[in-house]
Protein backbone atom coordinates (compact mmCIF):
# COMPACT_ATOMS: atom_id res chain seq x y z
CA UNK A 1 0.00 0.00 0.00
CA UNK A 2 1.04 3.52 -0.62
CA UNK A 3 0.15 5.54 2.20
CA UNK A 4 0.34 9.57 2.01
CA UNK A 5 0.49 11.39 5.80
CA UNK A 6 -0.90 15.02 4.98
CA UNK A 7 0.40 17.07 7.87
CA UNK A 8 -1.35 20.16 7.67
CA UNK A 9 -1.77 23.46 9.48
CA UNK A 10 -5.03 24.55 9.56
CA UNK A 11 -6.41 27.75 11.26
CA UNK A 12 -9.15 27.27 13.61
CA UNK A 13 -13.31 27.77 12.29
CA UNK A 14 -11.74 28.96 9.03
CA UNK A 15 -13.58 25.84 7.57
CA UNK A 16 -13.19 27.50 3.91
CA UNK A 17 -9.68 27.58 3.84
CA UNK A 18 -9.27 24.61 5.75
CA UNK A 19 -11.30 23.02 2.62
CA UNK A 20 -9.10 24.60 0.33
CA UNK A 21 -5.88 23.01 1.51
CA UNK A 22 -7.43 19.36 2.08
CA UNK A 23 -8.61 19.79 -1.63
CA UNK A 24 -5.00 20.55 -2.43
CA UNK A 25 -3.18 17.86 -0.42
CA UNK A 26 -5.79 15.48 -1.87
CA UNK A 27 -4.23 15.71 -5.07
CA UNK A 28 -0.90 16.43 -4.16
CA UNK A 29 -1.12 12.64 -3.02
CA UNK A 30 -3.30 11.38 -5.74
CA UNK A 31 -0.31 12.33 -8.09
CA UNK A 32 1.96 10.85 -6.18
CA UNK A 33 0.68 7.48 -6.48
CA UNK A 34 -1.28 7.02 -2.95
CA UNK A 35 -3.75 4.59 -2.50
CA UNK A 36 -5.00 6.74 0.17
CA UNK A 37 -4.41 9.69 2.09
CA UNK A 38 -4.93 10.64 6.04
CA UNK A 39 -5.68 14.06 8.03
CA UNK A 40 -4.89 15.21 11.16
CA UNK A 41 -7.70 15.16 14.19
CA UNK A 42 -10.32 17.32 13.34
CA UNK A 43 -8.71 18.80 10.81
CA UNK A 44 -11.69 20.63 9.12
CA UNK A 45 -11.98 22.85 11.76
CA UNK A 46 -8.72 22.70 13.25
CA UNK A 47 -7.50 21.89 17.05
CA UNK A 48 -8.40 22.77 19.26
CA UNK A 49 -11.90 24.73 18.23
CA UNK A 50 -12.91 25.22 22.06
CA UNK A 51 -16.45 26.64 22.35
CA UNK A 52 -17.03 27.14 18.59
CA UNK A 53 -18.47 23.79 18.98
CA UNK A 54 -21.26 25.02 21.27
CA UNK A 55 -22.42 27.10 17.88
CA UNK A 56 -24.98 25.03 15.79
CA UNK A 57 -24.10 26.70 12.83
CA UNK A 58 -20.40 25.82 13.27
CA UNK A 59 -21.40 22.36 13.46
CA UNK A 60 -23.83 22.20 10.54
CA UNK A 61 -21.01 24.32 8.32
CA UNK A 62 -18.02 21.55 9.39
CA UNK A 63 -20.20 19.08 8.03
CA UNK A 64 -21.47 20.17 4.76
CA UNK A 65 -17.81 20.73 4.15
CA UNK A 66 -16.62 17.10 4.86
CA UNK A 67 -19.59 16.30 2.10
CA UNK A 68 -18.35 18.96 -0.18
CA UNK A 69 -14.68 16.88 -0.02
CA UNK A 70 -16.12 13.48 -0.79
CA UNK A 71 -18.31 14.57 -3.66
CA UNK A 72 -14.57 15.23 -5.43
CA UNK A 73 -12.89 12.17 -4.04
CA UNK A 74 -11.79 9.74 -7.19
CA UNK A 75 -9.47 7.28 -7.39
CA UNK A 76 -8.21 7.61 -3.56
CA UNK A 77 -9.68 7.24 0.02
CA UNK A 78 -8.77 9.90 2.23
CA UNK A 79 -9.45 10.34 5.93
CA UNK A 80 -9.93 13.44 7.54
CA UNK A 81 -11.41 14.54 11.05
CA UNK A 82 -14.17 16.43 11.86
CA UNK A 83 -16.88 17.31 14.27
CA UNK A 84 -19.92 14.59 14.33
CA UNK A 85 -23.50 14.91 15.78
CA UNK A 86 -24.04 12.12 18.03
CA UNK A 87 -27.41 10.41 18.03
CA UNK A 88 -27.20 9.56 21.94
CA UNK A 89 -30.40 10.33 24.09
CA UNK A 90 -27.68 11.44 27.21
CA UNK A 91 -24.49 12.52 27.16
CA UNK A 92 -22.77 15.70 24.81
CA UNK A 93 -24.15 16.27 21.81
CA UNK A 94 -21.05 15.80 19.57
CA UNK A 95 -18.40 12.99 18.39
CA UNK A 96 -14.55 14.07 17.73
CA UNK A 97 -15.19 12.14 14.41
CA UNK A 98 -13.18 11.02 11.37
CA UNK A 99 -15.17 10.33 8.25
CA UNK A 100 -13.48 7.82 5.09
CA UNK A 101 -14.32 9.63 1.96
CA UNK A 102 -14.43 6.96 -1.20
CA UNK A 103 -16.15 7.20 -4.80
CA UNK A 104 -17.52 10.50 -3.97
CA UNK A 105 -18.92 10.31 -0.97
CA UNK A 106 -18.45 9.85 2.85
CA UNK A 107 -18.09 5.55 3.40
CA UNK A 108 -18.11 5.16 7.01
CA UNK A 109 -18.05 7.80 10.27
CA UNK A 110 -15.23 6.64 13.34
CA UNK A 111 -15.40 8.19 16.85
CA UNK A 112 -12.73 8.56 19.18
CA UNK A 113 -13.31 6.54 22.54
CA UNK A 114 -10.95 8.06 24.75
CA UNK A 115 -11.37 12.11 25.38
CA UNK A 116 -8.33 13.22 27.57
CA UNK A 117 -9.44 15.95 30.64
CA UNK A 118 -6.09 16.57 31.66
CA UNK A 119 -3.73 19.68 31.20
CA UNK A 120 -5.10 21.70 28.46
CA UNK A 121 -7.92 19.49 27.09
CA UNK A 122 -11.45 19.64 28.13
CA UNK A 123 -12.96 17.28 25.14
CA UNK A 124 -15.45 15.92 27.67
CA UNK A 125 -17.15 19.62 27.82
CA UNK A 126 -18.19 18.97 23.86
CA UNK A 127 -17.80 15.53 22.84
CA UNK A 128 -19.57 12.06 23.46
CA UNK A 129 -17.08 8.90 23.73
CA UNK A 130 -17.69 6.56 20.45
CA UNK A 131 -20.50 4.24 20.93
CA UNK A 132 -18.89 0.52 22.13
CA UNK A 133 -20.52 -0.93 19.17
CA UNK A 134 -18.56 1.33 16.60
CA UNK A 135 -14.87 0.96 18.54
CA UNK A 136 -14.09 -2.59 16.69
CA UNK A 137 -15.35 -0.83 13.53
CA UNK A 138 -12.55 -1.97 10.67
CA UNK A 139 -12.39 -0.26 7.33
CA UNK A 140 -10.66 -1.84 4.32
CA UNK A 141 -8.60 -0.18 2.13
CA UNK A 142 -8.17 -2.55 -0.78
CA UNK A 143 -7.42 -5.71 0.64
CA UNK A 144 -6.20 -4.71 3.75
CA UNK A 145 -8.31 -3.93 7.10
CA UNK A 146 -7.41 -1.00 8.67
CA UNK A 147 -8.09 -0.30 12.28
CA UNK A 148 -8.76 3.66 12.81
CA UNK A 149 -8.11 5.68 15.96
CA UNK A 150 -7.90 9.03 17.24
CA UNK A 151 -5.26 10.63 19.02
CA UNK A 152 -5.78 10.00 22.88
CA UNK A 153 -7.20 6.44 21.70
CA UNK A 154 -3.45 5.68 20.78
CA UNK A 155 -1.97 7.19 24.02
CA UNK A 156 -3.51 3.89 26.14
CA UNK A 157 -0.29 2.53 27.36
CA UNK A 158 -0.13 0.44 30.27
CA UNK A 159 0.67 3.60 33.21
CA UNK A 160 -2.52 4.92 32.05
CA UNK A 161 -4.61 1.55 32.76
CA UNK A 162 -2.90 0.69 35.51
CA UNK A 163 -3.62 4.56 36.89
CA UNK A 164 -7.16 3.97 36.06
CA UNK A 165 -7.49 7.13 33.64
CA UNK A 166 -8.84 4.97 31.17
CA UNK A 167 -10.69 1.54 31.51
CA UNK A 168 -10.58 0.99 28.00
CA UNK A 169 -8.02 -0.48 25.63
CA UNK A 170 -9.28 0.98 21.56
CA UNK A 171 -5.89 0.16 20.25
CA UNK A 172 -6.33 -3.48 21.67
CA UNK A 173 -9.99 -3.55 20.45
CA UNK A 174 -8.86 -2.83 16.62
CA UNK A 175 -6.38 -5.37 16.81
CA UNK A 176 -9.09 -8.28 18.23
CA UNK A 177 -11.09 -7.60 15.72
CA UNK A 178 -8.62 -8.30 12.85
CA UNK A 179 -6.50 -5.44 12.07
CA UNK A 180 -3.77 -5.50 9.89
CA UNK A 181 -2.87 -1.85 10.17
CA UNK A 182 -3.53 1.21 12.41
CA UNK A 183 -4.13 4.42 11.38
CA UNK A 184 -4.11 7.14 13.80
CA UNK A 185 -5.66 10.99 12.88
CA UNK A 186 -4.37 13.29 15.99
CA UNK A 187 -3.54 16.69 16.99
CA UNK A 188 -0.37 16.20 19.81
CA UNK A 189 0.80 19.63 20.61
CA UNK A 190 4.32 20.23 21.44
CA UNK A 191 6.48 20.15 25.26
CA UNK A 192 10.09 19.75 25.28
CA UNK A 193 10.98 16.02 25.08
CA UNK A 194 7.59 14.58 23.88
CA UNK A 195 9.05 13.06 20.66
CA UNK A 196 11.18 10.91 22.38
CA UNK A 197 7.83 9.76 24.38
CA UNK A 198 6.31 9.13 20.93
CA UNK A 199 8.86 7.44 19.40
CA UNK A 200 9.36 4.96 22.60
CA UNK A 201 5.17 4.85 23.15
CA UNK A 202 4.26 3.94 19.79
CA UNK A 203 6.86 1.34 18.59
CA UNK A 204 5.72 -0.47 21.55
CA UNK A 205 1.81 -0.46 20.34
CA UNK A 206 3.18 -1.19 16.99
CA UNK A 207 5.20 -4.05 18.56
CA UNK A 208 2.80 -5.25 20.99
CA UNK A 209 -0.17 -5.43 18.19
CA UNK A 210 2.38 -6.75 15.38
CA UNK A 211 0.83 -4.39 12.82
CA UNK A 212 2.13 -1.17 11.08
CA UNK A 213 1.29 2.03 12.74
CA UNK A 214 0.67 5.51 10.65
CA UNK A 215 0.58 8.40 13.58
CA UNK A 216 -0.43 11.77 10.98
CA UNK A 217 -0.40 14.76 13.31
CA UNK A 218 -1.51 18.33 12.91
CA UNK A 219 1.58 20.83 12.50
CA UNK A 220 1.22 24.89 13.64
CA UNK A 221 0.13 27.18 16.02
CA UNK A 222 -3.20 27.95 17.45
CA UNK A 223 -3.63 30.63 20.61
CA UNK A 224 -1.35 29.31 23.16
CA UNK A 225 -0.77 25.45 21.56
CA UNK A 226 2.15 24.94 18.92
CA UNK A 227 1.93 21.22 17.27
CA UNK A 228 5.12 20.02 15.80
CA UNK A 229 4.13 17.31 13.24
CA UNK A 230 6.41 15.11 13.13
CA UNK A 231 4.17 12.83 11.89
CA UNK A 232 5.70 8.96 11.41
CA UNK A 233 5.33 5.40 10.20
CA UNK A 234 6.20 2.40 12.25
CA UNK A 235 6.91 -1.39 10.93
CA UNK A 236 5.32 -4.40 12.88
CA UNK A 237 8.42 -4.45 15.05
CA UNK A 238 8.21 -1.22 16.06
CA UNK A 239 10.72 0.39 13.77
CA UNK A 240 10.25 4.16 12.49
CA UNK A 241 10.39 3.57 8.88
CA UNK A 242 9.60 6.95 8.08
CA UNK A 243 8.88 10.34 9.30
CA UNK A 244 7.66 13.84 8.51
CA UNK A 245 9.45 17.37 8.81
CA UNK A 246 8.96 19.02 12.53
CA UNK A 247 7.16 22.37 12.62
CA UNK A 248 6.19 22.76 9.14
CA UNK A 249 3.65 21.35 6.48
CA UNK A 250 5.28 17.94 4.77
CA UNK A 251 3.21 15.58 2.68
CA UNK A 252 5.18 12.15 3.34
CA UNK A 253 5.01 9.67 0.94
CA UNK A 254 4.96 6.25 2.19
CA UNK A 255 5.32 2.47 0.02
CA UNK A 256 3.81 -0.20 3.15
CA UNK A 257 5.01 -3.94 2.59
CA UNK A 258 4.07 -5.36 0.47
CA UNK A 259 3.70 -2.96 -2.42
CA UNK A 260 3.66 -3.78 -6.11
CA UNK A 261 5.45 -1.28 -7.49
CA UNK A 262 5.25 -0.66 -11.85
CA UNK A 263 5.97 1.53 -14.36
CA UNK A 264 3.01 3.89 -13.66
CA UNK A 265 4.09 3.88 -9.79
CA UNK A 266 7.41 3.61 -9.47
CA UNK A 267 8.34 3.03 -5.40
CA UNK A 268 9.47 5.56 -3.43
CA UNK A 269 12.45 5.78 -0.75
CA UNK A 270 10.38 6.14 2.69
CA UNK A 271 11.63 9.29 4.33
CA UNK A 272 13.02 9.93 7.80
CA UNK A 273 13.59 13.40 8.92
CA UNK A 274 15.38 14.28 11.11
CA UNK A 275 13.66 16.01 14.25
CA UNK A 276 14.82 18.96 16.88
CA UNK A 277 15.11 17.91 20.33
CA UNK A 278 16.27 20.23 23.64
CA UNK A 279 16.76 24.02 22.86
CA UNK A 280 16.28 23.86 19.28
CA UNK A 281 13.33 22.45 19.50
CA UNK A 282 11.71 25.17 21.89
CA UNK A 283 13.09 27.50 19.30
CA UNK A 284 11.42 26.35 16.72
CA UNK A 285 8.77 25.97 18.43
CA UNK A 286 8.63 29.64 19.71
CA UNK A 287 9.20 30.51 16.38
CA UNK A 288 6.21 28.81 14.90
CA UNK A 289 4.13 29.76 17.51
CA UNK A 290 4.87 33.76 17.16
CA UNK A 291 4.17 33.13 13.51
CA UNK A 292 1.34 31.47 13.03
CA UNK A 293 -0.43 33.58 16.11
CA UNK A 294 0.36 36.53 14.10
CA UNK A 295 -0.79 35.51 10.41
CA UNK A 296 -4.14 33.72 12.22
CA UNK A 297 -4.86 37.06 13.89
CA UNK A 298 -3.92 38.97 11.06
CA UNK A 299 -0.81 41.41 11.94
CA UNK A 300 1.81 41.39 10.26
CA UNK A 301 4.27 43.46 12.30
CA UNK A 302 5.24 43.51 15.98
CA UNK A 303 6.30 46.22 18.28
CA UNK A 304 8.34 44.96 21.79
CA UNK A 305 10.27 47.00 24.07
CA UNK A 306 14.20 46.63 24.26
CA UNK A 307 15.87 47.40 27.76
CA UNK A 308 19.48 46.10 26.60
CA UNK A 309 18.13 43.01 28.67
CA UNK A 310 18.34 38.76 27.69
CA UNK A 311 14.50 38.16 27.64
CA UNK A 312 13.89 41.30 25.56
CA UNK A 313 16.58 40.39 23.37
CA UNK A 314 15.62 36.78 22.77
CA UNK A 315 11.81 37.81 21.92
CA UNK A 316 13.60 40.21 19.63
CA UNK A 317 15.46 37.98 17.82
CA UNK A 318 12.67 35.19 17.62
CA UNK A 319 10.11 37.73 16.21
CA UNK A 320 13.08 38.70 13.92
CA UNK A 321 12.67 34.94 12.51
CA UNK A 322 9.13 34.36 12.52
CA UNK A 323 7.96 37.69 11.43
CA UNK A 324 11.21 39.00 8.88
CA UNK A 325 13.20 41.42 10.80
CA UNK A 326 11.71 44.37 8.24
CA UNK A 327 8.30 43.60 10.38
CA UNK A 328 9.72 44.09 14.11
CA UNK A 329 10.20 47.27 15.37
CA UNK A 330 12.34 47.48 18.64
CA UNK A 331 11.74 51.03 21.60
CA UNK A 332 14.11 51.32 23.91
CA UNK A 333 12.87 54.03 26.79
CA UNK A 334 14.93 54.75 29.22
CA UNK A 335 14.32 56.27 32.74
CA UNK A 336 17.09 58.17 34.94
CA UNK A 337 17.82 55.07 36.40
CA UNK A 338 18.70 52.77 32.68
CA UNK A 339 22.51 52.59 32.45
CA UNK A 340 24.39 53.58 29.18
CA UNK A 341 24.91 50.07 28.27
CA UNK A 342 21.51 49.48 28.35
CA UNK A 343 20.52 51.64 25.54
CA UNK A 344 24.00 50.76 23.78
CA UNK A 345 22.83 46.93 24.28
CA UNK A 346 19.83 47.40 23.18
CA UNK A 347 20.84 49.55 19.78
CA UNK A 348 23.52 47.29 19.13
CA UNK A 349 21.13 44.12 19.12
CA UNK A 350 18.74 46.29 16.66
CA UNK A 351 21.67 46.38 14.24
CA UNK A 352 22.29 42.68 14.55
CA UNK A 353 19.18 41.65 13.70
CA UNK A 354 18.02 44.27 11.03
CA UNK A 355 14.69 46.05 13.27
CA UNK A 356 13.70 49.30 13.29
CA UNK A 357 14.89 50.58 16.61
CA UNK A 358 13.31 53.74 18.43
CA UNK A 359 14.41 55.58 21.63
CA UNK A 360 11.60 56.84 23.77
CA UNK A 361 12.62 58.25 27.09
CA UNK A 362 10.13 57.95 29.74
CA UNK A 363 11.82 61.00 31.99
CA UNK A 364 9.26 63.75 30.39
CA UNK A 365 6.29 61.40 32.01
CA UNK A 366 7.93 60.45 34.60
CA UNK A 367 9.11 63.81 36.17
CA UNK A 368 5.25 64.92 35.20
CA UNK A 369 3.79 61.95 36.90
CA UNK A 370 5.88 62.30 40.06
CA UNK A 371 4.75 66.03 40.46
CA UNK A 372 0.46 65.17 39.98
CA UNK A 373 0.89 62.66 42.83
CA UNK A 374 3.37 64.26 45.54
CA UNK A 375 0.28 65.93 47.15
CA UNK A 376 -1.30 62.98 47.33
CA UNK A 377 1.42 61.06 48.47
CA UNK A 378 3.25 63.64 50.40
CA UNK A 379 4.80 62.03 54.02
CA UNK A 380 5.08 58.52 52.69
CA UNK A 381 8.47 57.09 51.51
CA UNK A 382 8.79 55.73 47.84
CA UNK A 383 8.51 52.44 47.64
CA UNK A 384 7.08 49.86 44.42
CA UNK A 385 4.74 52.72 43.55
CA UNK A 386 7.27 54.54 42.42
CA UNK A 387 8.60 51.62 40.71
CA UNK A 388 5.56 50.31 38.84
CA UNK A 389 4.88 53.54 37.37
CA UNK A 390 8.27 53.87 34.94
CA UNK A 391 6.91 50.17 34.00
CA UNK A 392 3.21 51.87 33.51
CA UNK A 393 5.01 54.68 31.48
CA UNK A 394 6.87 51.94 29.34
CA UNK A 395 3.22 50.18 28.90
CA UNK A 396 1.19 53.23 27.73
CA UNK A 397 4.49 54.27 25.42
CA UNK A 398 4.35 50.43 23.82
CA UNK A 399 0.20 50.10 22.91
CA UNK A 400 0.93 53.62 21.31
CA UNK A 401 3.06 52.01 18.72
CA UNK A 402 0.90 48.85 18.60
CA UNK A 403 -2.31 51.44 18.05
CA UNK A 404 -0.42 53.70 15.38
CA UNK A 405 1.24 50.90 13.45
CA UNK A 406 -0.92 48.42 13.42
CA UNK A 407 1.59 46.30 15.19
CA UNK A 408 0.94 43.20 17.59
CA UNK A 409 2.76 44.26 20.69
CA UNK A 410 4.95 41.53 22.54
CA UNK A 411 5.83 40.66 25.78
CA UNK A 412 8.65 39.81 26.80
CA UNK A 413 8.56 38.20 30.60
CA UNK A 414 10.01 34.43 31.43
CA UNK A 415 8.19 32.04 33.03
CA UNK A 416 9.97 32.59 36.18
CA UNK A 417 9.30 35.92 36.53
CA UNK A 418 5.33 35.26 35.61
CA UNK A 419 5.44 32.39 38.24
CA UNK A 420 6.73 34.94 41.49
CA UNK A 421 4.48 37.82 39.94
CA UNK A 422 8.20 40.03 39.40
CA UNK A 423 5.91 41.24 36.52
CA UNK A 424 3.86 44.57 36.62
CA UNK A 425 0.21 44.54 35.66
CA UNK A 426 -0.69 47.43 32.84
CA UNK A 427 3.19 47.79 32.40
CA UNK A 428 5.60 45.02 31.13
CA UNK A 429 2.45 42.49 30.73
CA UNK A 430 1.08 45.03 28.36
CA UNK A 431 0.71 42.90 25.39
CA UNK A 432 -1.43 40.80 22.70
CA UNK A 433 1.18 37.19 22.77
CA UNK A 434 3.57 36.88 26.26
CA UNK A 435 6.02 34.59 23.52
CA UNK A 436 8.76 33.45 26.50
CA UNK A 437 5.90 33.19 29.50
CA UNK A 438 6.73 29.32 29.27
CA UNK A 439 10.62 29.71 29.19
CA UNK A 440 12.64 29.72 32.69
CA UNK A 441 15.06 32.14 32.82
CA UNK A 442 17.82 30.33 32.57
CA UNK A 443 16.67 28.19 29.70
CA UNK A 444 16.83 32.24 28.29
CA UNK A 445 20.32 32.08 28.71
CA UNK A 446 21.07 28.74 27.53
CA UNK A 447 18.89 29.60 24.37
CA UNK A 448 20.45 32.87 23.76
CA UNK A 449 23.86 31.10 23.90
CA UNK A 450 22.78 28.87 21.52
CA UNK A 451 21.11 30.89 19.02
CA UNK A 452 25.03 32.84 19.06
CA UNK A 453 26.37 29.56 18.60
CA UNK A 454 24.33 28.33 15.84
CA UNK A 455 24.62 31.47 13.72
CA UNK A 456 28.07 31.45 14.44
CA UNK A 457 28.23 35.32 15.66
CA UNK A 458 26.97 36.97 18.47
CA UNK A 459 23.42 38.19 17.19
CA UNK A 460 22.26 38.77 21.16
CA UNK A 461 25.21 41.09 22.71
CA UNK A 462 27.61 39.22 24.73
CA UNK A 463 27.09 41.36 27.29
CA UNK A 464 22.74 41.20 27.78
CA UNK A 465 23.85 37.78 28.11
CA UNK A 466 26.40 38.31 31.14
CA UNK A 467 25.28 41.30 32.85
CA UNK A 468 23.39 40.75 36.16
CA UNK A 469 19.86 41.15 35.57
CA UNK A 470 18.01 44.37 36.04
CA UNK A 471 14.69 45.91 36.18
CA UNK A 472 16.41 49.11 36.64
CA UNK A 473 13.84 50.81 38.14
CA UNK A 474 15.85 51.64 41.03
CA UNK A 475 19.65 52.67 41.51
CA UNK A 476 21.76 49.71 41.36
CA UNK A 477 18.66 47.37 41.49
CA UNK A 478 19.29 43.62 40.12
CA UNK A 479 16.62 40.56 40.17
CA UNK A 480 18.53 38.69 43.12
CA UNK A 481 17.48 41.65 46.06
CA UNK A 482 13.77 40.59 45.64
CA UNK A 483 14.22 37.22 44.47
CA UNK A 484 16.32 33.73 45.01
CA UNK A 485 19.45 32.93 42.41
CA UNK A 486 17.69 31.96 39.30
CA UNK A 487 19.20 28.35 39.52
CA UNK A 488 17.30 27.67 42.60
CA UNK A 489 14.32 30.01 42.25
CA UNK A 490 13.59 27.53 37.95
CA UNK A 491 14.36 24.09 39.97
CA UNK A 492 11.58 25.36 43.06
CA UNK A 493 8.94 25.99 40.42
CA UNK A 494 9.65 23.22 38.08
CA UNK A 495 8.87 20.91 41.40
CA UNK A 496 5.65 23.00 42.46
CA UNK A 497 3.97 23.69 38.82
CA UNK A 498 5.11 20.50 36.72
CA UNK A 499 5.85 18.11 38.90
CA UNK A 500 2.76 19.10 41.46
CA UNK A 501 5.78 18.35 44.38
CA UNK A 502 4.40 19.41 47.77
CA UNK A 503 6.56 21.62 49.97
CA UNK A 504 7.68 18.68 52.65
CA UNK A 505 8.69 16.79 49.00
CA UNK A 506 11.22 19.83 48.02
CA UNK A 507 12.77 20.52 51.39
CA UNK A 508 13.56 16.60 51.84
CA UNK A 509 15.34 17.16 48.04
CA UNK A 510 17.40 19.39 50.03
CA UNK A 511 16.36 23.25 49.07
CA UNK A 512 16.35 25.84 51.86
CA UNK A 513 12.61 25.59 53.87
CA UNK A 514 12.04 29.44 53.95
CA UNK A 515 13.03 29.87 50.29
CA UNK A 516 10.35 27.09 49.30
CA UNK A 517 7.73 28.25 51.41
CA UNK A 518 8.66 31.86 50.34
CA UNK A 519 8.70 31.09 46.25
CA UNK A 520 5.22 28.90 46.97
CA UNK A 521 3.74 31.65 48.54
CA UNK A 522 4.98 34.47 45.88
CA UNK A 523 3.66 31.76 43.30
CA UNK A 524 0.04 31.65 44.71
CA UNK A 525 -0.65 35.37 45.56
CA UNK A 526 0.43 36.27 41.73
CA UNK A 527 -2.32 34.25 40.30
CA UNK A 528 -4.46 37.29 39.86
CA UNK A 529 -1.41 38.91 37.78
CA UNK A 530 -1.64 35.92 35.82
CA UNK A 531 -5.37 35.88 34.54
CA UNK A 532 -4.92 39.22 33.24
CA UNK A 533 -1.85 38.58 30.93
CA UNK A 534 -1.62 38.11 27.69
CA UNK A 535 -1.82 34.43 26.05
CA UNK A 536 1.64 32.33 26.37
CA UNK A 537 2.89 30.23 23.76
CA UNK A 538 3.28 26.93 25.46
CA UNK A 539 6.28 24.50 25.75
CA UNK A 540 7.07 22.63 28.83
CA UNK A 541 4.66 19.95 30.40
CA UNK A 542 2.58 22.29 32.60
CA UNK A 543 2.56 26.49 30.95
CA UNK A 544 0.68 29.16 32.79
CA UNK A 545 -2.34 28.94 30.84
CA UNK A 546 -5.62 27.58 30.41
CA UNK A 547 -4.09 24.23 31.51
CA UNK A 548 -3.87 25.23 34.71
CA UNK A 549 -6.91 26.19 36.31
CA UNK A 550 -5.93 28.05 39.92
CA UNK A 551 -8.33 29.96 42.14
CA UNK A 552 -7.45 33.44 43.18
CA UNK A 553 -9.59 33.88 46.27
CA UNK A 554 -7.83 30.83 48.06
CA UNK A 555 -5.66 30.04 51.33
CA UNK A 556 -4.60 26.93 51.06
CA UNK A 557 -1.00 26.98 52.66
CA UNK A 558 1.47 24.81 53.06
CA UNK A 559 3.94 24.05 55.83
CA UNK A 560 7.06 23.00 56.09
CA UNK A 561 7.38 19.59 57.96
Amino acid sequence: MRIALAQTNTTVGDIPANVRKTNEYIARAKSAGAQVVVFPELSIIGYPPKDLLLKPQFIDDNLLAVEEIARDVKGIDVIVGYADRSLAEIGRPLHNAAAVLRNGRVDSRHFKTLLPTYDVFDESRYFEPGPIAERNQIIRIGDLPVGLSICEDLWNDERLISRRLYHQNPIADLDAAGAELMINCSASPFVVGKQDFRMRLFGAQARQCAMPLVYVNQVGGNDELVFDGCSMVFDAEGNAIARAKDFEEDLLIVDLPPFASGADVPPVENRVETTASGIESIYKALVLGLRDYARKCGFKNAVLGLSGGIDSALVCAIAADALGAGNVMGVAMPSRYSSDHSIADARKLAENLGVEFHVVPIEPAHAALESMLAQPFAGRAADITEENVQARLRGNILMSFSNKFGSLLLTTGNKSEVAVGYCTLYGDMCGGLAVISDVPKTVVWEMSRWINQSTGRDVIPRSSIDKAPSAELKPNQTDQDSLPPYEILDAIIFRLIEEDKSVGEIIVEGYDAKTVLRVTKLIDRSEYKRRQAAPGLKVTSRAFGFGRRMPIAQNYQQLAP
